[in-house]
């Protein structure tokens, strides 16, 4: 009975099964039915599909999402081809058509520069003129020095005996240990010193020997137009005892201009120049004196002979007992008078064109033995009593002019210092611990502000009857 029941059941779901499985068919059937439209288009995939990606055909659900994507692409170009008649020619009037520019990669053409090297020297034209600029240069320097150095040794050489006569120590180079091969000391290629001292009545004397610049290629052009000579500039410094007060200076006319207007002494004392005519010298000459004695006991036939001989070797003559050097100006705010020293100058020219080196330092012999003789002359030169007073009024008159002209600018400089020594008297006690002294000196300092500011009264005294 038990197995009777049990054949019944298997029969019964094996004929639900069979329904379900035939409704399952119809099912496919009518989805097949939809999406026969799109077979055509399967087909035409399959055919463009390779045979080595057979293999690797999309599913049913893949099949749907690609033909989705050629309906949009159909899509894109059915709304392209709505504006298809803009580029109908005939459906404008008028329109001319213009040629496209077709966009094409821009095409590098290398121009055919032609080789600058050339077989002659046109080219390097410039290069040739600074490089001969150049040597031309070099050689002017060192011909210009190597002459320069001729000059002075020759000079030196031509007057050594007379500097040795009247010095006991000729080319002090400042070594202690006395040195017989003394030369000049050369400062420049163009300028050469030589110091002498051991005489009387002086200090010593500086010897300058201010040659042309003749190792500079551009001082010799510009020399073209202004031409200058080789000069000899001889200071003596006189000792205070052995010069007595006067001013006394000869020069050119061209260089007494130049003297009155730079010199401080000359401008001051004696700005009038004389002509020379009436000191019994060359007419050449112009004379700035400032006691008249003075100046016919220097001049006298000795040095009048000299100077008429030779006129044209000298520059200028120039003794003074208040020599400072160049004028000061006026905005250089000097608050005392210049040192002053009492010296001698003589500025000579060196004849070197026409002659030789030797001939041309000779011909200065008696200008150098004039100067020997002018030390020794203004030591013995002692001014009378009327001369004297005269030259001290003068001394007195320029120094009250310069401190009235000072004065304000000197009480200026007091007032400053004295506040200066107030403002470190007052950070010295500032910086001291002691509040008690801090405040004696601010009391102090109050009273001194309060008087400072106060009406100034003068005290009259009055006489009892």
């Amino acid at each position: 009975m038990l197995i009777r029941y049990l054949i019944l059941s298997i029969f019964l779901i094996q004929i639900i099964q069979c329904g379900l499985t035939h409704q399952d068919s119809d099912e496919l059937d009518s989805l097949d039915n939809d999406f026969a439209e799109f077979e055509d288009f399967d087909v035409e995939d399959e055919q463009n599909v390779p045979e080595e990606n057979l293999n690797t055909a999309p599913k049913s659900s893949e099949k749907i999402l690609i033909e989705d994507e050629i309906d949009i692409i159909v899509n894109d170009e059915d709304d392209d081809s709505e504006f298809e008649h803009f580029q109908d020619v005939e459906e404008f009037e008028g329109f001319e058509i213009k040629e496209e520019q077709v966009e094409s990669e821009p095409k590098i053409t290398i121009a055919k520069v032609p080789v600058n090297f050339r077989q002659n020297w046109d080219s390097y034209y410039l290069e040739i003129l600074m490089l001969s600029g150049l040597v031309v240069y070099f050689i002017n320097f060192v011909t210009g020095k190597s002459k320069n150095g001729k000059i002075a040794n020759t000079w030196f050489n031509t007057h050594r005996q007379l500097l040795e006569d009247n010095f006991s120590l000729v080319g002090d180079d400042g070594s202690l240990d006395r040195n017989e091969n003394v030369n000049l000391i050369k400062e420049s290629e163009n300028v050469f010193t030589l110091w002498c001292s051991g005489r009387t009545c002086c200090e010593g004397m500086l010897v300058e020997l201010k040659l042309i610049k003749r190792q500079d290629l551009l001082a010799i052009l510009s020399g073209m137009m202004r031409p200058t000579m080789d000069q000899i500039h001889i200071t003596v410094r006189m000792n205070k005892e052995d010069m007595d007060t006067f001013i006394f200076c000869l020069a050119a006319k061209k260089t007494a201009q130049q003297l009155v207007k730079d010199m401080a002494d000359l401008s001051v004392y004696c700005p009038e120049r004389k002509p020379g005519d009436k000191f019994n010298v060359s007419s050449s000459f112009n004379v700035m004196s400032e006691i008249g004695e003075a100046t016919s006991a220097i001049l006298d036939s000795k040095v009048s002979t000299v100077i008429n001989k030779y006129p044209e070797y000298i520059d200028f003559i120039h003794f003074s007992d208040q020599y400072s050097g160049v004028k000061q100006t006026e905005d250089s705010g000097a608050l005392k008078l210049p040192e002053t020293e009492k010296v001698l100058m003589f500025n000579f020219n060196i004849p070197v064109k026409g002659m030789s080196l030797e001939e041309a330092c000779s011909k200065l012999t008696p200008l150098m033995n004039m100067v020997f003789y002018c030390i020794d002359k203004v030591k013995r030169i002692r001014l009378t009593k009327e001369a004297k007073t005269k030259a001290d009024k003068n001394r007195q008159k320029v120094e009250e002019a310069f401190l009235k002209s000072t004065h304000q600018a000197r009480a200026e400089a007091a007032a400053a210092r004295k506040e200066e020594k107030r403002r470190l008297e007052k950070e010295k006690i500032m910086a001291e611990d002691d509040p008690e002294r801090q405040r004696r000196w601010e009391i102090k300092e109050e009273k001194r502000q309060a008087k400072k500011r106060g009406p100034k009264m003068k005290q009259l005294k009055v006489k009892a009857l």
